[in-house]
């Protein structure tokens, strides 16, 4: 299985060493937060020189606060210092709480400001010169790009059918989060490969994100689940997900119970349509390490198989 985990640390010393162990531990790549102290390229390029083949990805970097323009020659820039293959930049933009409250911006259009953005952004990494004119973005980009040293794949954070025409279409495919297997088999899947197939594209990727706890009491995990995610249930595209999904809540979306269950749950995913899982570890109970320890062995079996 290609499993990777949830990326991060509280200093850049620190995202480093995770990555040289997740990538001897077998695992095929980390994933990073936007806020990843406090923005999560340069970590990832610093970890990125330290390690030889681990795949590190944003998931995501919100479109709004960053012109697309400036966003292609960060990750170029962060590619770069990498100095190998094996940056993906996962982008999506973001909900309406962060966008219009936090940042004063308007969320009125996301999905033709997404659509937009993408648009720009992939073109940019391709090494096109781009001359768009939208309604949200626009872009004459002639002398001010950097040139790619290496391909910089894009994945584009779609739940909606219009983002994952749009993923399918212009990107390399979708980073999910609490979307479980009976929304990406019913809802996801087909949606995003027949974007791609119309397009001409590649098969598009589809890493599936949930929150993973191998624990025997699978009401404890589902707790603890509760604890650490449930904000998610108030966001309303994480909800329409789930529930397509058949999951009433984060804690019902996660991949929860003992290694047997657990393994069956991961396969499902991939049977489903995902090509790549990023667990998010939740540890469980009063020793936090030691149920750490549990999920990561299991995931670390599945990943080296």
């Amino acid at each position: 299985m290609r499993i990777g985990l949830t990326g991060g640390a509280s200093t850049p010393d620190a995202i480093v060493e995770q990555a040289r162990q997740a990538e001897a531990d077998g695992f095929s790549s980390l994933w990073y937060a936007s806020l990843v102290t406090g923005d999560p390229l340069t970590p990832m390029a610093l970890a990125g020189r330290e390690t030889s083949a681990i795949e590190l990805g944003t998931a995501v970097l919100q479109t709004y606060p960053c012109h697309p323009l400036l966003q292609a020659n960060r990750a170029v820039s962060a590619a770069d210092t990498m100095g190998r293959p094996g940056l993906t930049i996962g982008i999506g933009p973001s909900h309406e709480a962060m966008v219009r409250d936090v940042y004063g911006m308007s969320y009125d259009h996301p999905g033709r400001s997404t659509e937009e953005y993408i648009r720009i952004l992939t073109g940019l990494l391709r090494g096109e010169t781009v001359d768009f004119q939208g309604e949200d973005w626009s872009v004459r980009s002639a002398g001010r790009m950097a040139s790619a040293g290496r391909p910089v794949p894009v994945l584009l954070s779609a739940l909606s059918p219009r983002l994952l025409r749009v993923a399918g279409q212009y990107a390399d495919g979708t980073v999910l989060w609490m979307a479980p297997a009976k929304a990406i088999d019913g809802h996801i899947a087909p949606r995003i490969h027949a974007a791609a197939t119309a397009a001409g594209r590649p098969a598009p990727r589809i890493v599936a994100g949930l929150p993973v706890a191998v624990h025997d009491d699978t009401a404890q995990a589902r707790e603890a689940v509760a604890a650490t995610a449930g904000a998610y249930a108030g966001m309303p595209s994480y909800r329409r997900i789930m529930d397509i999904g058949g999951a009433g809540s984060p804690a019902e979306a996660a991949l929860v119970g003992d290694e047997k269950s657990v393994r069956g749950q991961l396969q499902a995913l991939l049977d489903a349509g995902a090509t790549d899982i990023w667990a998010n570890i939740v540890p469980v109970g009063p020793d936090r390490a030691a149920s750490r320890r549990r999920t990561r062995d299991l995931l670390r079996e599945l990943a080296s198989a």
